[in-house]
């Protein structure tokens, strides 16, 4: 089997106050006030694309490392988390130098407006980039999502 190519259009794009990656918490949800948009340009500014989704507190964004996508990867990565003095395998780790630069946040999602041709969904508890494209939302279900008893490896605990 060969390696499939896909080309996945922008659903929209981050507005954050993070204009720079050195600023921008670690993890999702590490600052609960930190204030963001997703704003969706058109085809995807439809109304009818977000039907529902207020009923949901959070939402999972899929979205392109695009300010390191060019800068290539590699197997092995220093996560901060160790003081940078150990290597993992970049599948251990949340890491931006990936295989493929796709990137997963959870969000609170704290409402939905329009703004002009563009609808606006307005977060909370970000950690993206400003300018970040986004390639998919899908709706956060804490029956499935929320792992209590899940392992954490080096990560265990929020730092």
């Amino acid at each position: 089997m060969t390696a499939a190519m896909f080309q996945l259009p922008a659903l929209g794009f981050i507005r954050s106050p993070y204009k720079q990656k050195f600023a921008i918490p670690r993890q999702p949800g590490l600052i609960p006030e930190a204030q963001g948009e997703l704003v969706l340009h058109p085809p995807y500014a439809d109304d009818a694309i977000v039907r529902g989704i207020e009923a949901f507190s959070h939402l999972w964004l899929v979205f392109i490392f695009h300010e390191t996508a060019d800068k290539g990867w590699s197997p092995l990565v220093r996560p901060p988390r160790l003081g940078g003095n150990s290597k993992k395998g970049v599948f251990a780790t949340r890491a931006t130098f990936r295989p493929n630069p796709i990137g997963l946040s959870v969000v609170k999602l704290e409402g939905v407006s329009r703004r002009g041709e563009l609808l606006v969904l307005h977060l909370s508890g970000i950690d993206l980039l400003d300018g970040t494209p986004v390639i998919d939302i899908k709706p956060y279900l804490p029956y499935a999502d929320a792992l209590p008893d899940a392992r954490g490896c080096f990560a265990d605990a929020a730092p």
